[in-house]
């Protein structure tokens, strides 16, 4: 959407909330002007981010993009608090006509519109300690049938949807990469959505992804934020750090030490696939990167039973099981990041966070590592995943 129709469209959604808000707290003179004055706030400093994005001009510097961005989130909360507020006073005057009660429809309304700026500003405050504090580590058995002995125990980091950009910097993926090192994991999966900038932007920033270790290494899939930001460039600086991205196709790992009296068939079985598909919406920006779990398992051994792919959004869950994939790691949804964006997230995905399983295979959606847009997580803490492939009993 162009930025200044953007403006009025918030500027109108500010002004819906001071008319529905304002009115019944005027017994309240200070509590009158504290919400005028902090909607007044938000509405000029929302679109700062924006403006910044598109101004090489040194006075929107980062400092005005975090009150933006804070504004944003701040903002989100209030709007849905007012629809909510709104709902709630419709629903008990239907259930005051239809029952006869009598309401203190004054006491009601004050104690509401003081409620919505309330929680509003302590939802934001501890979403955004949430958002800014490390990823915590999440713990995942997943249990693979017929499962090779030499595979079982083997752990998968994952890390996804860290938008490094605006707010997120070096600092915060060091204490990422140090998280995960003392993981000591198996393989590091990244599934998309590192990155909200070009190159040249966030070269420095991303740059402390290089010091990940894991026995087999790191491979990484495309997000949709990596086609919005130059995925092309983007691929070329990730495979220059060392990590290995994976366009739909795989590589085999070898679980199992080669020497000795082990036949091929012996090393080939206890080996593991992992494949990497471009994002669902990639083939929208070059058709070349059209995502296919079923081209990404080409000339793949047929004796290396297992088979792990990584696919950034949970959608691709459906080709992933046709292909005969025993599990698939995915992130996009945040887990919904924070009311009340988590209700619009099963629309569009079939999973938002956590294990679940579509025919034969479990597919794990990541709730994210970092954040997107406002530095706010609230009912939907970002993650470290560890899983671990274990034997189904």
């Amino acid at each position: 959407m162009p930025l200044r129709p953007l403006i009025v469209l918030t500027a109108l959604l500010h002004v819906y909330i001071g008319l529905r808000l304002l009115p019944s707290l005027t017994a309240s003179a200070g509590g009158w002007w504290l919400l005028l004055a902090a909607l007044v706030v938000s509405a000029v400093t929302m679109p700062l981010p924006f403006v910044g994005a598109r101004s090489g001009r040194r006075q929107f510097a980062d400092g005005w993009k975090w009150i933006g961005l804070l504004s944003m989130g701040w903002f989100s909360s209030m709007f849905g608090l007012t629809l909510v507020r709104d709902a709630g006073l419709f629903l008990a005057s239907l259930a005051s006509l239809a029952l006869g009660m009598t309401i203190d429809w004054p006491r009601w309304r004050a104690a509401s519109a003081a409620a919505a700026p309330l929680l509003a500003t302590a939802i934001t405050l501890v979403g955004f300690l949430n958002a800014r504090r490390t990823a915590g580590v999440v713990r995942v058995d997943v249990p693979i049938r017929n499962l090779p002995s030499a595979l079982d125990g083997f752990t998968i980091a994952q890390l996804s949807d860290i938008h490094v950009g605006q707010t997120i910097k070096r600092g915060y993926i060091q204490r990422i990469v140090d998280a995960v090192n003392e993981l000591g994991a198996d393989m590091v999966a990244i599934t998309g959505d590192l990155v909200d900038g070009t190159v040249q932007e966030l070269r420095e920033h991303i740059a402390p992804l290089a010091g990940l270790r894991a026995r087999h290494g790191t491979f990484v899939v495309t997000g949709n934020h990596e086609y919005y930001a130059g995925a092309h460039a983007w691929i070329a600086e990730l495979r220059r750090l060392g990590l290995r991205v994976l366009l739909n196709e795989h590589v085999v790992l070898q679980t199992r030490n080669v020497k000795g009296a082990q036949t091929d068939e012996e090393v080939l079985e206890s080996a593991l696939v992992v494949a990497g598909v471009t994002d669902y919406t990639a083939v929208h920006f070059d058709a070349a990167h059209a995502s296919d779990p079923h081209g990404a398992l080409h000339d793949a051994p047929p004796l290396v039973h297992t088979r792990v792919l990584l696919a950034h959004q949970p959608r691709s869950a459906p080709a992933a099981a046709d292909a005969g994939y025993h599990l698939q790691l995915s992130g996009h949804t945040h887990g919904g990041q924070f009311f009340p964006w988590n209700l619009f997230v099963p629309l569009q995905q079939p999973f938002t966070a956590g294990l679940h399983k579509l025919r034969n295979m479990w597919v794990y959606t990541s709730r994210g590592t970092g954040y997107w847009g406002p530095p706010k997580r609230f009912g939907a803490p970002s993650e470290i995943t560890l899983l671990r492939l274990v034997a189904a009993s």
